[in-house]
């Protein structure tokens, strides 16, 4: 509280130079509006990266351990199905297939389509259906779409619509929805594993992964190493999403493009606020001069330029985050495919840049004043 008064002067000495206020907050506004949108486009695309692990839901995955993404499904034996069955700590496993193919629908165009094969007797990782009943996957050439960004591009099929599939006619009996869009831009059909792989041409080995449900959490340990004995791997949801995230930010363009854009844009806020602080101390030398003469400490000064630093850039972070959070929501409504999505993550990041930005503006303005003698000021 004894520092209350010489705030309020900071305050009021920030906010009557309109013009320089203005300027730092544009600013770190424009920093962290471009911080938060490479960030959250980043989130958006290893969310979908991931979509159809956390569609299908299975609490542990098991593939060959050159599998880096989902859609990269390297074929699996059958007698790797039997053996996971057999397994200590393992209530179920079930065999789920995951291909493409080119559909051709009713007005003659072709589109490609991702086909998951559900196990027929459990049907695990099925989705949630808006319209429809799940037991008629069962019926002859059945398929669920997803509704979801992707639905239109199969010219938005109603239940007892039709299509073709590798000389195959289907039809659809169900319209999904699922929890996460995919990345690729592709719509998604569901249907069981028999029909999938009698549609799909596939190689010898027709299992893309090993689904596992078990008994308890404490049987994780010991199913993975009967599986990495086997010469295969064995993943939680967790560990499978953490894999494929791992890929996309090391192992592929798009994480090195979005760390240099936001060292970038943290850059830029750094040389505006930085340079427009520094040039409005320089301005009111002559106040900070007079507050010495009349009493006040170099500390005193140090919590002001703190205090002046630290509101404007806490004044521009929650503007910058309004303005992502509406470009996001307005590009959502006219582009359903929109990935960007805002996580507390990148809501984190974006502070600590922000402190980060408004410490070396303090700094920078700190020193200057610091070297402040009031007898200079009133000689000049």
């Amino acid at each position: 509280m004894k520092h209350l008064g010489i705030l309020r002067i900071g305050f009021k000495l920030l906010i009557n130079d309109k013009a320089k206020f203005s300027a730092l907050l544009i600013g770190i506004t424009f920093a962290v509006f471009l911080m938060m949108q490479m960030t959250a486009m980043f989130a958006g695309i290893l969310n979908r990266a991931f979509s159809t692990v956390t569609n299908i839901g299975a609490s542990m995955w098991i593939m060959d351990p050159a599998v880096n993404t989902a859609s990269s499904a390297i074929p699996l034996p059958n007698y790797l199905l039997d053996a996971v069955r057999s397994m200590d700590g393992v209530l179920h496993a079930v065999p789920i297939f995951m291909g493409s193919a080119m559909v051709k629908l009713d007005s003659g165009v072709y589109q490609s389509a991702n086909v998951v094969g559900l196990d027929d007797a459990s049907l695990l990782g099925r989705p949630n259906l808006e319209q429809g009943n799940i037991q008629d996957i069962y019926a002859d050439k059945a398929f669920v779409v997803v509704h979801d960004a992707e639905y239109p591009k199969l010219e938005s099929p109603v239940i007892g619509g039709g299509f073709e599939l590798n000389d195959h006619h289907g039809r659809i009996v169900g319209i999904a929805r699922v929890a996460a869009n995919g990345l690729n831009g592709v719509p998604t059909l569901y249907t069981t594993y028999s029909r999938a792989i009698e549609y799909i041409p596939t190689t010898r080995f027709t299992i893309s992964y090993v689904l596992v449900e078990l008994k308890t959490v404490d049987a994780i340990a010991t199913v993975k190493a009967a599986v990495a004995r086997l010469g295969y791997v064995a993943l939680t949801r967790d560990e499978f999403n953490q894999r494929i995230s791992n890929f996309y930010v090391y192992r592929t363009g798009i994480g090195t493009n979005i760390l240099l854009m936001t060292v970038i844009s943290f850059i830029v806020g750094l040389s505006i606020s930085g340079q427009t602080f520094f040039t409005f101390i320089l301005e009111n030398l002559e106040k900070f001069g007079a507050l010495k003469a009349i009493g006040a400490k170099g500390r005193d000064l140090v919590y002001m330029i703190l205090f002046m630093a630290t509101f404007t850039a806490l004044t521009g972070y929650g503007l910058g985050i309004g303005l992502v959070t509406l470009m996001i929501s307005i590009a959502r409504y006219r582009l359903p495919n929109y990935a960007a999505m805002i996580t507390f993550g990148n809501m984190g990041l974006a502070f600590g840049m922000v402190l980060l930005i408004a410490g070396i503006s303090s700094y920078i303005g700190i020193r200057k004043v610091l070297k402040i003698e009031p007898f200079d000021i009133f000689r000049g």
